[in-house]
């Protein structure tokens, strides 16, 4: 093992990616963090996080829980890079070097954790980027309470659409789902339990042209185009939730590690395996169903402990050939871990 073969590469940042960095780092593996330009992933367009545990009497804001992730990461020893992984070419043998491409620089490790996030799927009408955040939203689940007997929107036909209008609808006096079709995707039962909720109205086929800032907060407006006559019509709301999915950005792997139809990497089980030997993925790079910032977390940690049983239980293969003909590398052995809580 030459000695430039780091243990641990994390790709990508946000809870799960930190929250690797912090264990395998606790553990003594030294990772190295390829965070990206935009680390900190989705937390850092959020505004009050209210649902982390440990930050009562109004939570915390989304970029300084990042920042003190990363903090207590790079305080156990983690080291970063801020910048885009580029490539990577993976081992298929158990015990084998994989490589990360940074541009022209190539990092190499024994594992690889996968933590490169979903970015939710936008409208790219004019007004939703500006208002990101300040009445554009795209988790229920994290913002519901800002929108407190306000009329909200929910743009979608999904069962996530559904989900959300469904969930929204115990906050808002009144909540608006607009389709682009008559019909919407989301299966019967779900649509049957959303129109037996009185506050929910459905507007259909109508589709978001703009949105726009209105008389100030609680107070957007949302101008629809109906799908059939084009006729335009502007709709006063709190706020607008936008529910037509996720994209994994699973895109450096593509055609490597095996992926579901959706882009989602696939894991084994439970566990945070891939289906290439020491190379791990948590977050909500796997995650279809709940995209929380705490279960992220929690399976970056998993990511991690999983990171380490396979350095500590398999067998190193012999230094790759391009790095012993550099003649002046020192064998490096992976250290034991510490105790981990």
């Amino acid at each position: 093992m030459a000695a430039d073969v780091e243990n641990v590469i994390i790709i990508g940042s946000g809870p799960a990616g930190y929250t690797a960095a912090l264990y395998t780092a606790r553990a003594n593996l030294k990772p190295i963090v390829i965070e990206g330009f935009m680390w900190g992933g989705l937390l850092q367009q959020t505004t009050e996080v209210e649902n982390f545990p440990g930050f009562p009497a109004g939570g915390i804001d989304g970029p300084t829980l990042m920042t003190k992730m990363r903090e207590q990461a790079e305080d156990f020893g983690s080291r970063f890079i801020t910048d885009q992984a580029t490539s990577v070419k993976l081992s298929d043998e158990p015990g084998g070097i994989h490589e990360v491409h940074v541009g022209q620089d190539v990092y190499r490790a024994r594992t690889v954790i996968l933590s490169m996030g979903a970015e939710h799927k936008k409208l790219g009408v004019p007004g939703e980027q500006e208002l990101s955040g300040a009445g554009v939203s795209y988790c229920a689940t994290c913002d519901a309470a800002f929108f407190k007997d306000q009329v909200i929107m929910v743009v979608g036909g999904g069962d996530s659409a559904l989900e959300e209008a469904m969930f929204l609808a115990k906050f808002g006096r009144k909540v608006v789902l607009v389709h682009r079709r008559d019909e919407l995707r989301a299966s019967k039962i779900m649509q049957d339990r959303a129109r037996a909720m009185e506050n929910i109205e459905f507007k259909t086929p109508y589709v978001v042209e703009s949105f726009l800032a209105g008389d100030g907060p609680f107070k957007r407006i949302a101008r629809l185009k109906h799908a059939a006559t084009d006729a335009t019509e502007d709709v006063e709301i709190g706020g607008a939730f936008i529910a037509i999915g996720h994209e994994p950005q699973s895109e450096i792997v593509d055609g490597v590690i095996a992926t579901d139809d959706e882009g989602y990497v696939k894991v084994d089980g439970r566990s945070t395996r891939t289906n290439a030997p020491g190379v791990f993925a948590a977050g909500d790079l796997v995650d279809h169903t709940y995209r929380q910032a705490i279960t992220a977390a929690g399976s970056g940690c998993q990511a991690a402990l999983d990171a380490e049983w396979y350095l500590r239980d398999t067998p190193q293969v012999p230094t790759p050939p391009s790095l012993e003909e550099s003649g002046d590398l020192a064998e490096a052995q992976w250290a034991p871990a510490a105790e981990t809580a």
